[in-house]
């Protein structure tokens, strides 16, 4: 299911912007993309998001943010500093005085620049970037959640035809074996080898042909499938792949009743049956 989440965490004299976005996959995919200075902590990051999402493509990004009042701030670099300064009291042993520094030299050398991602301790990153991530997730679920209760009202709705469906099929299956010694009958008395209805040859036709074409185990599994969806759809745990599963087992019951048919309408019922169904599989693989 789609979402977006997005929280900002104090970082330093800055802070940290953390936005989570989610697009429909039937397996899960995470990405995440953050400054390299931090690329160390991207694996914990993954399965804290993976963690909280069982199905999709989550993108998540990390920046570094400086507020309006401390854009253009400063910082030192005291390792370069530190470096600098033993440098300049050598050469002030060799020349006699100490050289001068200017500003714009100590920005040059990157002794005195604006605050970077390298520039704050990895561990302080770790911390607000997880504060961050759990806050987003949590703008992030919440979305997913509201879209999940969408659909399944939808789902619902469509399993609720699919029953109208196999109601349907199962009054016109019922009437198959005597419409077809009805129309036995017809087409002996047109070829002038009329028969009466109780001869044992008519008989034991049509009681072949009604074993052949009922259809009764497949509609109780059919309505056991649909009663599992319907219960499926009111947990409030990932269903997804499982509701896939019950989507390939109501199309197997379909089928089969299809093949067994020898029914105009009967199969047309089928087909009908079977394009709700795909509708309905095409919003499972939003389900997670």
């Amino acid at each position: 299911m789609t979402g977006f989440g997005a929280a900002t965490a104090p970082l330093g004299g800055a802070s940290i912007r953390v936005e989570i976005s989610g697009v429909n996959r039937k397996q899960t995919e995470v990405a995440v993309a953050l400054p390299r200075p931090w690329s160390e902590l991207e694996g914990e990051l993954r399965e804290a998001v993976a963690q909280a999402v069982s199905r999709g493509r989550v993108n998540v990004s990390l920046t570094l943010q400086h507020g309006a009042q401390d854009a253009g701030a400063l910082t030192l670099n005291r390792s370069k500093l530190d470096a600098l300064k033993g440098i300049l009291e050598q050469l002030g042993e060799q020349l006699g005085q100490a050289p001068a520094l200017s500003l714009d030299a100590l920005l040059r050398l990157g002794i005195v620049g604006e605050e970077t991602e390298s520039d704050i301790p990895l561990e302080e990153v770790r911390t607000a970037a997880l504060a961050a991530v759990r806050e987003a997730l949590a703008a992030f679920t919440k979305l997913r959640a509201q879209e999940g209760e969408h659909l399944r009202r939808d789902l619902l709705a469509r399993i609720g035809t699919l029953r109208s469906f196999r109601q349907e099929l199962g009054t016109r299956a019922a009437g198959v074996a005597l419409r077809h010694r009805e129309q036995l009958l017809k087409r002996l008395a047109e070829s002038g080898l009329p028969l009466p209805e109780d001869d044992e040859r008519i008989i034991k036709e049509i009681a072949l042909y009604a074993d052949r074409c009922d259809v009764t185990e497949e509609m109780t599994r059919l309505e056991s499938h649909l009663a599992q969806f319907e219960k499926l759809c009111g947990r409030d745990e990932a269903v997804g792949r499982t509701l896939d599963f019950l989507c390939q087992e109501i199309f197997r019951e379909l089928n089969t009743t299809g093949s067994k048919a020898n029914d105009a309408e009967l199969a047309q019922l089928v087909v009908n049956a079977k394009t709700e169904l795909e509708k309905i599989r095409e919003q499972v693989q939003n389900v997670e």
